[in-house]
């Protein structure tokens, strides 16, 4: 049954058998289909950068609007608390305002008053200067009498004369605060109406820039999901290609390179360090073990070329279960099925299969990914899949990082598990073979 991806390569080959002239689709030799299909699959490599690129763009387009929408945010928040501040200060104003008014009015009644008070007080004096003396001398038993009551009234006329003085000066001075609190107040409203303005300003900013940046987002989603259908295009064609690449049992470092470089492409591990690890392993698949396991139940077997028993093949209790399943999937002898010995110097079970010396229970672990790559069954003795394997191993502990500390440690990892000294020989063995076969593709590249 063919999977999902090997049907987009398939329709890609029918869709360029209609677009090339020259393309004979299926009919055409494996290594004239896997040229075309390079040659597609840099375009649209090609298409993924630009996509990439525009994604970045637009994805600063979004940064930027959004920090302005931001910025638009706390601007309009901080003019609400100055309106409202304002607002406050207009309130209290007018209660001053009014307070003031109503100190006009008490202050006007008590002008009022005292301007009568006065008047009377000023007839009074008048209605004594017009008495005759006769009238005085008839009316007050003492002249004294008559003169200190002239001067009460006197005294108490310039004393009404002075309050009623202050208190229109109470009055001016309430008319002009009751003056400057209005223009005080004129200019907070004037300055609500400026901050309204502004508020209003901002918020209409604030719609233009939503409006942008949800084109914007509506741009980033289409052009990721654009830049995820080419990806997915092109991972058909990678898979494709890796399909057409055919290899004997122990393929040349041409061959090898060939499978390296497609598999860089889908597990981004660099060829050098692939080819490395698996020289270190098996000498590229010249090596894939010197034993056969016999007891299942104690994990013992002998030795291939001389039937030599030995102990510790393969660990029962782990691998001999996947082993098992995984010889009988692939129509294998286990019993006559090559793996790799125990080496007493690092101690511990042998059992390791292949060219990339993966042991059973491992290999299971990457089963699943490789057949979702290749659509086909994992084979731990296939040259292809050994090589995607121990990629995608490395993958996993950080190897496509592409640095030598990240290089050496999933290395170190692949032999061991873990990054310690005690096999740091390991680690420093395949980063030095990786250096050598850097120059040597190096080379191939040119002279190729």
């Amino acid at each position: 049954m063919l999977t999902r991806i090997f049907k987009i390569v398939l329709l890609s080959t029918l869709l360029l058998a209609l677009v090339l002239p020259n393309f004979q689709g299926l009919a055409m030799s494996p290594q004239e289909e896997r040229e075309v299909l390079e040659k597609e699959l840099e375009a649209l490599e090609e298409q993924i950068a630009r996509y990439e690129k525009d994604i970045s763009k637009t994805q600063q387009e979004k940064s930027t609007l959004q920090n302005q929408i931001y910025i638009l945010k706390q601007q309009i928040g901080k003019l609400n608390l100055q309106i409202y501040q304002s607002n406050v200060m207009i309130e209290e104003l007018g209660l001053q305002i009014n307070d003031t008014q109503t100190s006009i009015e008490e202050t006007s009644l008590k002008i009022a008053d005292s301007r009568e008070k006065l008047s009377s007080i000023l007839r009074s004096i008048y209605e004594e200067d017009q008495r005759s003396l006769v009238e005085i001398l008839l009316a007050e038993p003492d002249l004294s009498a008559f003169f200190d009551n002239l001067v009460a009234l006197e005294t108490l006329n310039g004393k009404n004369q002075e309050l009623l003085e202050n208190i229109k000066n109470l009055k001016s001075y309430l008319e002009g605060e009751k003056q400057a609190l209005d223009s005080e107040k004129e200019d907070f409203e004037r300055l609500v109406e400026i901050q309204t303005l502004q508020k209003q300003e901002n918020e209409a900013a604030k719609e233009d820039k939503d409006y942008y940046l949800q084109l914007t987002e509506d741009q980033y989603q289409k052009y990721l999901s654009e830049k995820e259908a080419v990806e997915e295009k092109a991972s058909g064609i990678r898979t494709r290609i890796f399909e057409l690449i055919g290899v004997p049992e122990a393929p040349t470092f041409g061959e090898a390179y060939e499978i390296a470089k497609s598999i860089e492409k889908i597990t981004g591990v660099r060829p050098a360090l692939l080819l490395a690890v698996l020289t270190q392993e098996s000498n590229i698949g010249k090596n894939v073990g010197q034993c056969y396991l016999k007891d299942p139940k104690t994990g013992d077997g002998v030795v291939a070329y001389n039937g030599q028993k030995i102990s510790k093949v393969m660990k029962p209790s782990r691998d001999v279960q996947p082993f098992l399943a995984i010889t009988k999937a692939l129509g294998r002898d286990p019993y006559n099925t090559p793996v790799s010995c125990p080496i007493p110097s690092v101690g511990g079970y042998g059992g390791a299969m292949g060219p990339a010396q993966f042991i059973p229970s491992t290999w299971m672990i990457y089963k699943d990914k490789i057949e979702k790559i290749t659509g086909e069954a994992a084979d731990p003795w296939s040259i292809k899949d050994s090589f995607l394997a121990a990629a995608l191993y490395l993958t996993d502990y950080g190897a496509a990082q592409q640095t030598y500390n990240a290089e050496w440690k999933a290395a170190m990892i692949y032999f061991s598990g873990t990054t310690s000294t005690r096999y740091r020989f390991y680690g420093d063995s395949v980063m030095a073979i990786a250096k050598n076969l850097a120059k040597d593709i190096e080379t191939l590249e040119k002279a190729g």
